[in-house]
């Protein structure tokens, strides 16, 4: 299998991530790492578009030639294929957490952030938009206030052990850092855990900023 991917770009970092946590846990997913160059636009080329249409990645080319397109299809796939270590959870209950945090890290702070990024300051080179930058900077506050307080005092976002939350969290914080949004001190159970999982072995080579 080959996974096509962009360093910093927040959905294949946290695919990344999720692929170190589960290889840290003894279960190595063995692929070929392509990148795809987005600030020279190779998403647009012809090649990539048969990849995905919409000229996106992650892409994970499977063996028999056909693709998955979205990371969270892609890390879905994967926990299918190698439910040790578990990155959503055991039970019913649990996979209904981990699901629940890894939607407030998305919508309510990755999305945020990479709406106030591309319409400040975009890698990609999309025109500025200040009313969406301030909008979107009025938005973010509730998703880190919400899970500073979910985190609490734990060591991961959804508790004691490692997930996929944790995953698009720290892709979501990273991609924040690459154009100087950072982590407000008021939330100190987030700051603790976003320094703590930076130094994680599963992450330090993915979340370089």
């Amino acid at each position: 299998m080959r996974l096509y991917y962009f360093p910093v770009a927040p959905n294949p970092t946290r695919l990344r991530l999720y692929l170190a946590e589960k290889a840290q846990g003894g279960c190595e997913i063995a692929l070929e790492y392509v990148q795809v160059h987005l600030p020279n636009g190779e998403q647009n080329s012809p090649e990539h578009r048969t990849r995905n249409p919409l000229g996106r990645v992650p892409v994970l080319e499977l063996d028999d030639g056909s693709y998955l397109c979205e990371s969270l299809a892609i890390i879905e796939y994967f926990e299918e294929l190698h439910p040790e270590p578990p990155m959503i959870g055991r039970t019913p209950l649990e996979r209904a957490r981990v699901r629940e945090l890894e939607r407030v890290a998305e919508l309510g702070v990755l999305h945020p952030i990479a709406r106030i990024v591309h319409a400040s300051n975009s890698p990609l080179g999309l025109p500025p938009n200040p009313e969406v930058a301030e909008h979107f900077r009025g938005v973010l506050p509730a998703g880190l206030q919400l899970l500073d307080t979910r985190i609490g005092d734990a060591p991961f976002v959804a508790g004691e052990a490692p997930s996929i939350a944790d995953c698009t969290l720290a892709a979501a914080l990273q991609f924040g850092r690459f154009r100087g949004i950072g982590i407000d001190s008021d939330y100190a159970n987030l700051a603790r855990w976003d320094a703590a999982y930076r130094e994680r072995a599963s992450a330090k080579d993915i979340i370089v900023l």
